[in-house]
């Protein structure tokens, strides 16, 4: 949406220009990745952490799902949009 802004403004005539606008859309995304990761991760911590009756086999259920959100997190953060804008750049024949 942000590219499609840009382009409607007639501002997306360099590479840097389709920098600006993947960093606008990856921002727009923060802060409800932030939240879903702080409360999947949150609801997770405790079981990582207890040692009751089944602790053992919820903590191998738990542990995949921790670094799931936060390679997710990560992918959702860096290289999508980063794989995006240089798709983009091709597509779109930028300097």
């Amino acid at each position: 949406q942000a590219l499609i802004r840009r382009q409607a403004r007639g501002a997306l005539q360099t590479w840097h220009d389709l920098r600006l606008a993947v960093i606008e859309g990856t921002m727009l995304r923060l802060r409800p990745l932030a939240m879903t990761l702080t409360l999947v991760v949150g609801g997770l911590l405790p079981i990582m952490f207890s040692h009751g009756a089944g602790a053992d086999v919820m903590k191998r259920i738990a542990a995949p799902m921790v670094g799931g959100m936060f390679s997710a997190a990560l992918l959702a953060l860096l290289v999508i949009p980063a794989l995006y804008a240089l798709w983009q750049k091709r597509r779109l024949g930028l300097r």
